[in-house]
């Protein structure tokens, strides 16, 4: 199964999940999501697929609407024996009209037998009808079921709305990482619902900030304060938006959490912490899995790693490299020509050792949720990725979220690049559905409570109080860091 094809189905599953409680007093979950099936397979086999969750999102709730607002069927009218065929005189029609009373020698009048048909009636029409059974002549009976037909058929008209006004298509390059938030279904109707339509393309954040073409884009919104510190002064833009955030963490399972627990390297509380400090003591000493202590879980020839992005084109490997120059440095930002030198040798090493690496962090989080801890024990990720992925029930159980320490906070840093840019920097940074949203792709954004409902609700344990948390070094040094570790690539 492709990427964008995983991506499409986890969107329409996320769109069954918000039917089911939007229409949980109307429908049944197991009609919801029939609908959206229905609705689904109308799109089979469709070339273009970028708004095929949104119009299947439509469909369904068009229907699910229509059913709950349609007219109770009402009771229909006892259906009486058809008439005996009339005899030839009978089937005469009378010169004039009689009634009963001018009938001769006190007969009543000739009386057809009573015809009733048959028709579906809105209860208002049938709520005006006399209770008694009245007896009309036939022309008079076929006019009052051509009238109810007409106002059932008024009745299930309605008024096609005005057409909604053209949206206004914003450009935007971002880190992969919030690829799953921009193109979420509700995300992109709360857009529609205030004119506007985001158009995105993901590359690593250090891509942004010092390859892509910004003159094709509205927005730029990488990954990291220094990028986008980097972007306003390359693009003479004030203006900036950090909507939300997301500290950075390490994915991992539990036999690996377990086996550093008895290392020295994790410390266990109510989140693991990952002791930076002791681990790169293992890395220096060319410690490997198999020599650890009382290791039967995970036996193999290969170094102690965390397995991280491209430190040439992507942020998450940036704020590795950020963290990881800081304990190297004795605990402090580096900072200055010669501390870069000190630090540079061990910073190589942490990256050159892993051999291949991804250009996003999307990459390496994808192989650890489906491929296991076999080819990466643990993986450096943004924490909103591990929470996100747990709201599409995608963590399994013995996968486990640890916490550097120390750790960094990477703020993903929107610089609008025009005026339609900043509308979109204003929407992500004030617009309450947005911001709740957001907190549902994992992100930290600025109403605490919006997070922690998100996390308690699908059992993942986040670190509450962020302390041990360092600055980064500033563009110009991490760059020169960055550009050195390139370097040894070859």
């Amino acid at each position: 199964m492709s990427g964008d094809t995983l991506r499409e189905e986890q969107a329409i599953r996320r769109t069954t999940d918000h039917l089911v409680q939007v229409f949980a007093g109307t429908h049944s979950a197991e009609h919801v999501e029939s609908v959206m099936r229905a609705a689904y397979r109308r799109f089979d086999g469709l070339p273009v697929r970028d708004f095929v969750p949104v119009m299947v999102e439509r469909i369904a709730r068009g229907e699910l609407t229509a059913r709950v607002e349609a007219p109770a069927p009402t009771e229909p009218a006892p259906t009486e024996p058809a008439p005996a065929k009339p005899t030839p005189a009978e089937a005469a029609p009378p010169k004039a009209a009689a009634s009963p009373a001018a009938a001769p020698s006190g007969k009543p009048a000739d009386v057809r037998p009573e015809t009733t048909t048959t028709v579906a009636q809105p209860a208002a029409v049938l709520a005006k009808l006399p209770s008694r059974k009245v007896l009309l002549p036939i022309g008079l009976g076929v006019a009052v079921v051509v009238v109810a037909a007409v106002v059932v058929v008024n009745l299930g008209k309605t008024e096609a709305p005005p057409p909604a006004p053209p949206l206004t298509v914003v450009r935007g390059v971002i880190g992969s990482e919030k690829k799953a938030f921009f193109e979420d279904p509700q995300v992109v109707r709360a857009f529609a619902d205030e004119g506007v339509k985001v158009e995105i393309e993901s590359a690593g954040s250090r891509q942004i900030a010092t390859s892509v073409d910004l003159s094709r884009f509205d927005f730029a919104f990488p990954s990291s304060a220094p990028a986008g510190e980097f972007i306003q002064r390359k693009r003479k833009v004030s203006t900036k938006y950090t909507p939300f955030s997301s500290p950075m963490a390490i994915a991992t399972f539990q036999p690996i959490a377990d086996l550093l627990t008895k290392a020295g390297v994790v410390k266990q509380g109510p989140v693991p912490t990952f002791n930076i400090g002791r681990y790169l003591e293992l890395v220096t000493t060319d410690t490997k899995w198999d020599q650890l202590t009382g290791n039967s879980d995970y036996r193999v020839d290969k170094n102690i790693l965390i397995s991280t992005t491209d430190p040439r084109t992507s942020n998450s490997a940036a704020m590795y490299l950020a963290i990881t120059s800081y304990v190297a440095n004795g605990s402090k930002v580096v900072h200055g020509a010669t501390a870069e030198k000190n630090v540079l040798p061990l910073v190589t090493q942490l990256f050159t050792s892993q051999g291949y690496t991804d250009n996003t962090s999307e990459g390496p989080f994808n192989e650890y949720l489906t491929v296991g801890m076999g080819p990466s024990p643990m993986v450096w990720i943004y924490e909103a990725q591990f929470v996100d992925a747990a709201t599409r029930g995608q963590i399994k159980p013995g996968m486990v979220l640890m916490y550097p320490s120390p750790t960094v906070i990477s703020k993903h840093t929107l610089v609008p690049l025009n005026a339609s840019g900043d509308r979109v920097g204003r929407l992500l940074s004030t617009d309450s559905q947005l911001q709740r949203l957001a907190a549902e792709h994992g992100f930290r954004s600025a109403d605490a409570a919006d997070f922690a409902k998100v996390a308690a609700d699908h059992k993942v344990s986040v670190a509450t109080d962020l302390i041990d948390v360092v600055d980064i070094p500033s563009y110009d040094t991490l760059e020169n860091l960055l550009d050195s570790v390139g370097k040894s690539y070859g």
